[in-house]
């Protein structure tokens, strides 16, 4: 069983409806924001955009697709991330999210919820750090030392987890590129992050896949991916089991 979601027709909403029109814009891709489970969504943010101090009541992860963000302590000097950029943010940490792109859009995830937005006042430490990991400083390895890599020219950047549970990988597919990306899991969800693709399956004819769609599925399933354009399609994949690029 596999599901497919274009960027196109999306209803938007609130990030953080008390806020109202101060609050980013939010859409989930899967799961539901608003409930007790694990959710993907997109955030945008208009140019300018920075938030007042606050925690969050759950961990969350962050992925650049557009423009530049910050997202740190409330007395930090700004550090601009752009799109291919990763960061988490620990439960009940005090931080400040800003944007200073002409756009700027994020894909956010969390493994439980729902996803709350409180003052700072009612801080308390998780026991779990914060990372900010620039587009320059994320590590990329390709077919020579990564089994599930079957062809030339795709790499891999692990994010967060274990090989033998659910982690978070970034994939890398060259220009013109060609294959399957081929998943055992029952739990295989994978954003575009950045470029343009055709996506295929036996449940989907063709359809072109812009930055901020998704597919994903929950059994034994083969996703055929073509990158048509001259850029690298990088993709953001949150798995619990085995998948293979060929």
């Amino acid at each position: 069983m596999s599901e497919v979601v274009t960027t196109e027709n999306l209803e938007w909403g609130d990030l953080n409806p008390l806020r109202g029109k101060l609050s980013p814009g939010a859409v989930n891709l899967w799961g539901d924001r608003t409930q007790d489970t694990a959710t993907g969504m997109l955030v945008r943010f208009n140019k300018g955009f920075e938030s007042p101090p606050h925690i969050h009541n759950i961990l969350y992860r962050g992925v650049v697709i557009d423009g530049l963000l910050h997202n740190d302590d409330p007395s930090a000097e700004k550090m601009w991330m752009p799109k291919g950029s990763f960061w988490t943010q620990p439960a009940g940490e005090s931080h400040i999210t800003a944007a200073n792109g002409h756009t700027n859009m994020i894909y956010l995830e969390i493994d439980s919820g729902p996803y709350l937005v409180k003052p700072s006042k009612q801080a308390f430490n998780s026991g779990e750090l914060p990372l900010n990991l620039h587009k320059n400083n994320i590590v990329w390895s390709e077919k020579q030392t990564i089994k599930h890599i079957k062809t030339t020219g795709v790499e891999q950047a692990f994010l967060w987890g274990s090989y033998s549970a659910t982690r978070g990988v970034m994939i890398k597919l060259p220009a013109k590129f060609s294959g399957v990306i081929s998943s055992k899991a029952n739990e295989f969800k994978a954003v575009l992050i950045a470029g343009g693709v055709v996506y295929q399956s036996n449940e989907q004819t063709k359809i072109t896949l812009s930055k901020g769609s998704y597919f994903g599925s929950t059994t034994e399933f083969q996703h055929v991916i073509t990158n048509n354009g001259n850029e690298d399609a990088i993709f953001y994949i949150r798995t619990n089991g085995q998948f293979e690029v060929y």
